[in-house]
């Protein structure tokens, strides 16, 4: 079966020496005659982009992929907080997924959130919609964007061994980028893990970014304030093989600190520091039975978090607090049924039955944008496919949910202006029953053409967002007003497509109209707030945008078209032109225009590809966006110019085994023309980034990914490898299993960001930044599997050793900061914290060569986990001058991020010994103690834990002590 819009799964497996199926991009009546010089780019495939293609873009972020792609666009206030814009849709109307699980992230909720995927990790992303889509999630009608990475493997690298190393620097932000992935397995298991990093400076803009600056206005440097940013990540995964399916499990951390552009958040310093962990698992199993081709489950679990710093200027000094913290713990889970062809009259039926069922946990601290809420979701959903003809086939896809929100509602008046100054608030439980339909019809064509027609009728449930939204988001500067009588959203659409993806002219077209019942979308009011409702005013000059959310009958229409014509053989490869146009017209019922639409666009460009080089120069252009809501502005046009020349030179044999190489050179935005954004709030703040060039290499080692998606075992005589081994033959083999002890030293801190506020009005009233230092020496055991192949060793490592690590330190608030109402009394508040982290365990793994027969020099990397303990007291006095402390002590397990490298050397016997260096990030924990009654400020902390340790070990390994003994 082959769901249009995604690269299929196999459908059958006849024997069990068999290939369980091969992917097809669409159902072709014949193979195409392949062009005279070998592509140095992927098929054409739109909406979709390729391993390559992402490390080729100058993208910084998972949403900034999608910015120029035809209907597709991004928004986001900062480089790193991007999310994609589908057909003018965004936040809840477009779904994010990795490997089939939602990226259970908060990027739906406003503009400075970021989604914790980085493209240094990612091998593809693909857009697709249709029936397909209602198997994933109810936001079919803008469409899921699908990231595929090897954390889960399906399948064991031929060869045994495949790695990758990324890195780019650029221009424009003084930005670099590395990042390195490793694959390895043999027989019935496969290990994946990657590690990651990228830091940038305030990017260079070309122009003055405020179109209505303050009095007085801010100094201009030639680049953005407060655009800097840091991000890295770490994953290990793996997965157990068998004849007809595979089950795998992966542990995945990110973490990113971004600044905010716009005015006043950069006057504020603001920044977003986010963290996540996330569980993923998934499997196949595909029986030798009548009636079930393939069983098929996916489960995912994340712990997200987020903190919104800004710095706060007062007369005992400037120092960052901690505004809001957002913290998500969600859990989805899916399992499905995919059944044999059935012969009926209308020709052979396959289909999938599913369950779905998904729970959200969200946590709100300080000027967050909404309180707590909780969201439970279960669904069930079908998809059948019906092959009429070898050239004619229809899907049809129905599914229904139940969906239960639970939060704080708040009573607003009409106007959005106060009185009341508070707005009365109540527990709120919203229970809506969404169902969806969707039918698609495709039909291949001579010519390697395919016509396609999309019937669906869409319903999707508010988010806690929308019906509860009650304040204001620091970071993004809109406060947020939610309508907690919302209803259902209703979508039906209607698309007809016509595609060419082989031969020499290739395309891909399609038109849509859509009409929503009851649209769900937030619209500036006008009105402009500080940091609390009160505050509001009617075209008030606050740093607060408000926006409230309402329904409304809406109709969007437009289409979109990409293509490329090969148009002659030039200088042993080809040359060609290509080009793409897309639009989007969104009204109301009423022909008013929805808010915050992308522009139409038309653009072209040329190209030249051969075996080892690929060159390509377009040109996009974007109207002025003059369809724009009541109480927002028009955004200018702007023409993006945009350059790509790109080398890839393969070794089959070299000394460190097969390898290949590319080097490249990107420029963007080569006309240095001032680009905003209309989707984006804040647009008349905020530049795009000027003039940029990026240079990367990348270097693969060892075989590819398997060219067909087989479920079980990779045996290397169904897919022979594209390379040969290097002809190396140490004399001391690294394979097998292996255990061992180690002994070292662990220095690391605990960085605090200590505050005291107003337990009145919320207000900071005083912070610091304390550091402890966290050294001590410790005894562990480790114990692993490695691969070999040629020189090069690759394997998976697990460590526990007992730290020991702890520290003190401490913060005072004066009396005239917290508690000026006591003078002359002396009365300061003193908070006293010690942190330990006692333990600490990891799960690694490693990539290394063999500098001589017997000595490996490796790096290593993956993600550690440990318990840390904040402890302490805070002294003070109460309103009446009493003095008074209060205790506290939190116990927080952690994950994080770790990255090292070592060397290794065989002592005698089977015994080996090493010395090894591994940095770990743990992450942040915030404590909150409960202060005593009677006190007037309270205490509020977040430390953030990173450790490194050098350590020396010895290892026996299991097996043969001397290769071919």
């Amino acid at each position: 079966m082959t769901v249009e819009g995604r690269q299929p799964r196999p459908a059958r497996r006849t024997t069990r020496n068999e290939p369980a199926g091969r992917p097809t991009a669409s159902r072709s009546v014949a193979a195409p005659t392949p062009p005279p010089a070998a592509s140095a780019v992927p098929p054409f495939a739109p909406s979709a982009l390729t391993g390559d293609q992402i490390q080729a873009s100058t993208s910084t972020s998972f949403g900034n992929l999608f910015f120029t792609a035809p209907g597709a666009t991004s928004a986001g206030l900062s480089t790193q907080s991007s999310r994609p814009v589908l057909r003018g849709l965004s936040d809840a109307k477009v779904r994010i997924q990795e490997n089939g699980i939602g990226s259970v992230d908060v990027s739906d909720i406003a503009q400075d959130h970021g989604v914790p995927l980085d493209p240094l990790a990612l091998q593809k992303t693909e857009i697709f919609r249709g029936p397909g889509a209602l198997r994933f999630g109810s936001q079919a009608v803008g469409g899921i964007v699908d990231v595929t990475n090897n954390r889960i493997p399906i399948a064991a690298p031929v060869g045994g061994m495949a790695a990758e190393l990324r890195s780019a620097v650029t221009s424009v932000d003084n930005g670099w980028e590395s990042g390195l992935l490793l694959d390895a397995g043999a027989g019935n298991a496969a290990v994946h893990a990657d590690v990651y990093g990228r830091g940038a400076q305030d990017y260079r803009i070309p122009s003055y970014p405020y179109l209505a600056p303050p009095s007085p206005a801010p100094a201009f440097n030639g680049r953005q304030p407060n655009s800097a940013m840091q991000s890295a990540g770490a994953a290990i995964g793996g997965s157990y093989l068998f004849d007809g399916g595979y089950a795998g499990l992966s542990i995945s951390r990110f973490t990113s600190d971004y600044h905010v552009p716009g005015i006043a958040a950069a006057e504020s310093q603001q920044h977003n520091d986010l963290e996540q962990t996330k569980i993923m698992s998934k499997g196949e199993y595909r029986p030798d039975a009548m009636a079930i081709a393939a069983v098929r489950y996916w489960l995912g679990y994340s712990d997200y978090r987020h903190d919104e710093i800004n710095l706060n200027q007062t007369a005992f000094g400037n120092f960052q607090t901690i505004g809001a913290t957002f913290k998500n713990r969600q859990t989805e889970g899916k399992v499905e049924v995919e059944s044999r062809p059935v012969a009926t009259p209308l020709g052979a039926l396959t289909g999938i039955v599913g369950v779905q069922a998904a729970y959200q946990r969200l946590d709100t601290i300080g000027q967050a944008i909404l309180l707590p809420a909780q969201t439970k979701t279960a669904a069930g959903y079908v998809f059948e496919e019906l092959q009429h003809t070898d050239t004619l086939r229809t899907q049809f896809a129905a599914r229904i949910e139940s969906v239960d929100v639970a939060g704080t509602s708040f009573e607003f008046p009409s106007t959005y202006l106060p009185p009341p100054n508070e707005p009365v608030s109540s527990p709120s439980r919203s229970s809506f029953l969404p169902t969806s339909l969707s039918l698609g019809v495709i039909k291949d064509l001579p010519s390697y053409l395919q016509a396609s027609l999309t019937l669906q009728r869409i319903q999707r449930a508010p988010r806690a967002l929308e019906l509860f939204a009650s304040g204001p988001d620091d970071s993004e500067k809109t406060f947020k007003i939610g309508n907690s009588d919302l209803t259902l959203e209703t979508a039906n659409t209607a698309e007809i497509g016509l595609k060419r993806i082989l031969g020499d002219v290739r395309f891909d077209a399609s038109l849509y109209y859509t009409r929503y019942d009851k649209f769900i979308f937030g619209q500036s009011t006008g009105n402009f707030c500080g940091a609390t409702f009160a505050t509001c005013l009617a075209g008030g000059t606050g740093d607060y945008i408000q926006v409230a959310y309402s329904q409304r009958d809406a109709i969007f229409r437009g289409g979109e078209l990409s293509w490329q014509w090969d148009v002659s053989p030039l200088s042993g490869g080809i040359f060609g032109l290509e080009g793409q146009f897309d639009m989007v017209r969104a009204t109301f019922t009423d022909g008013t225009n929805v808010p915050r639409i992308p522009p139409m666009r038309l653009g072209g460009g040329v190209y030249w590809r051969s075996d080892a080089w690929y060159a390509r120069l377009n040109l996009l252009h974007a109207f002025r966006q003059n369809d724009f809501a009541q109480f927002d502005t028009p955004t200018d046009g702007y023409n993006l110019l945009k350059l790509q020349i790109e080398h890839r030179q393969r070794w089959k044999d070299s000394p460190w085994g097969a390898v290949e190489l590319a080097t490249g050179l990107t420029g963007d935005n080569l006309l240095n023309a001032d680009i905003r954004n209309s989707v984006q709030f804040h647009k008349d703040e905020i530049l795009l980034p000027g003039r940029t060039v990026k240079l990367f290499l990348n270097v693969k080692y060892g075989a590819d990914a398997p060219a067909t998606t087989r479920i079980g075992i990779a045996r290397e005589q169904d897919t022979p490898s594209i390379f040969r081994e290097a002809r190396f033959a140490p004399s001391w083999d690294w394979s097998g299993f292996y255990v061992g002890g180690n002994a070292g030293y662990s220095w690391g801190a605990a960085k605090t960001y200590a505050g005291f506020i107003d337990n009145a009005s919320l207000n900071p009233l005083y912070g610091e930044r304390p550091s402890a230092r966290l050294d001590h020496a410790g005894l562990g055991v480790q114990a692993g599997y490695n691969w070999t192949m040629g020189r090069m060793v690759a394997g998976i490592e697990g460590d526990f050793a007992y730290a020991g690590q702890h520290g003190q330190s401490s913060t005072t608030c004066p009396t005239a900061a917290c508690n000026a109402a006591l003078l002359p009394l002396d009365a300061p508040m003193t908070a006293a914290m010690a942190y330990r982290l006692d333990w600490m365990a990891s799960l690694r793994g490693r990539v290394g060569v063999a500098v001589t027969p017997a000595t490996l020099a490796y790096l290593t990397a993956g993600v550690p986990f440990g318990t840390v303990t904040s402890s302490g007291s805070v002294s003070g006095f109460t309103t009446t001058g009493a003095a008074t402390t209060t205790p506290f002590n939190v116990d927080t397990f952690r994950f994080g991020w770790a990255v090292g490298a070592g060397l290794e050397s065989r002592l005698f016997g089977n015994w080996t010994g090493r010395i090894e260096y591994l940095h770990a990030d743990l992450g942040s924990f915030r404590a909150t103690p409960n202060m005593a009654g009677g006190m007037a400020t309270s205490f509020d902390s977040d430390a953030q834990v990173r450790t490194d340790t050098v350590r020396v070990g010895v290892n026996y390994k299991f097996g043969a002590t001397i290769a071919g003994d």
